[in-house]
């Protein structure tokens, strides 16, 4: 029962970052504060970094995580549609969302610290807990590898899959 009141709350949150980013957005956002630092607080990294993804990288998990992230993920409001943190909401947050193209941040990091940000949010960041009020687990994994996708490298790596 209250996942069902928490989903149309956090869609309502989500829609009022969207009004607030239309009305205010400019074609400037801030930058992304220390893209290559942690967001897994350090008593809980080594976990994260541990969590394996039970979802096989492939053009299908990519298709899904493509869809929850355009969809009822709500993503591409911050981070934008080209996954760069410019999406209309992201315009207005300080810092900015995560830019997903920076292959640098997919070097660094694992698919658990990725896991963990999208199920408990990120402090100082606009980025809020998504597990379980907007996806499941099983969708988070998926939607991490569409992110990775942004990055060429990963792009690539996905061509060359069958």
């Amino acid at each position: 029962m209250m996942r069902n009141l928490l989903r149309p709350i956090c869609l309502f949150t989500a829609t009022l970052f969207m009004g607030a980013s239309l009305a205010f957005a400019t074609d400037s956002f801030a930058a992304e504060k220390n893209p290559l630092k942690p967001r897994v607080p350090a008593d809980q990294r080594r976990a994260a970094k541990k969590m394996k993804n039970p979802i096989a990288f492939n053009k299908e998990s990519v298709a899904k995580g493509k869809a929850l992230f355009e969809g009822k993920g709500t993503c591409f409001n911050c981070h934008g549609k080209s996954g760069k943190g410019d999406g209309p909401a992201g315009k207005v947050l300080n810092p900015s969302p995560r830019d997903f193209s920076n292959c640098k941040f997919h070097k660094k990091r694992k698919d658990g610290e990725l896991f963990w940000v999208i199920k408990n949010g990120s402090p100082g960041t606009g980025m809020v807990p998504l597990i379980p009020s907007a996806i499941t687990e099983e969708e988070a994994w998926t939607l991490i590898h569409y992110e990775r996708a942004f990055c060429k490298k990963w792009a690539k790596k996905l061509k060359k899959l069958k």
